[in-house]
């Protein structure tokens, strides 16, 4: 089969969330492309087993430019400073909202705080990125790419996925408006929507959606028991997802071979949303 290469050595792309799981995934491919690349994170160091370098720190060990800017994604202040920032760098020219985090609870057993806590980074966290990067970029006058992390609970609901759900359906419909207002100027909004994505985060505990920020995670407690084994015999190819089968949806979203593509959720989730 044949392979895609990207050249985005003329851009500079922030990448919410990217310190570990799929964040750090795109973050990386993003700088092997030649992309200036600025991680939008609490933490700097990942929390995956046997990594120690951070984001920032292996895009540039490979010989490309990349910063970590210490980022609370539910401060709308905070990620607009962000933004700001990429002018150093020329700009931002391609927004990555991935930062999230995964609660699981039944309706009734959710408390406020927990669902405001999920919707603050998942929905509010995304409207910050979309919004700052929008007024951004029509301020410099550039037609720059816009690319959330939404989740196959974008469309599809799930018992006990009612905090989860809602604000991924949020990310949703924030891409679809998005879109709708940014496309006369030449800014394409889009969605990736993953599935169920193996990570290091929590043995037998793969990520729902593709990510979970695990310092907003109480214990293992609060996550579904789910087995490798058994939820990759719902998905029609016969496995999980990883974060290298995600990062170059991102990309393409982000390029110009999907110039023409706006308002689109691109599920890659081994056509779990088929079953």
């Amino acid at each position: 089969m044949g392979t895609t290469s990207h050249d985005y050595s003329d851009d500079t792309v922030i990448v919410t969330g990217a310190t570990s799981g799929i964040g750090r995934e795109v973050a990386l491919r993003f700088g092997e492309a030649g992309a200036t690349v600025i991680n939008a994170d609490l933490r700097e160091v990942p929390k995956e087993d046997g990594l120690s370098t951070p984001t920032h720190e292996a895009i540039e060990e490979a010989g490309g430019r990349a910063e970590f800017v210490e980022t609370d994604v539910s401060d709308a202040d905070a990620v607009a400073a962000v933004v700001e920032g990429a002018r150093e760098f020329g700009g931002v020219d391609v927004m990555v909202n991935n930062a999230g985090i995964y609660r699981h609870a039944s309706l009734t057993e959710t408390e406020t705080a927990a669902f405001d806590q999920v919707m603050a980074i998942n929905a509010r966290g995304v409207f910050a990125g979309c919004r700052a990067a929008a007024r951004d970029m029509l301020d410099r006058g550039v037609k720059g790419a816009i690319v959330n992390t939404a989740s196959v609970s974008s469309e599809y609901a799930q018992v006990g996925h009612s905090m989860y759900d809602a604000s991924k359906g949020a990310v949703m419909m924030l891409t679809r408006v998005a879109a709708a207002e940014l496309a006369p100027h030449g800014i394409r909004v889009n969605a990736v929507a993953p599935g169920i994505i193996e990570t290091s985060f929590g043995e037998g505990n793969p990520d729902i959606g593709g990510e979970r920020e695990e310092s907003f995670i109480v214990d293992d407690a609060d996550l579904p028991d789910l087995d490798a084994t058994t939820v990759g015999s719902d998905i029609p190819m016969d496995r999980l997802g990883t974060p290298e089968d995600l990062a170059g949806a991102y990309l393409f979203l982000a390029g110009d071979d999907a110039d023409y593509v706006t308002g689109h959720l691109l599920y890659v989730d081994g056509g779990y949303h088929t079953v």
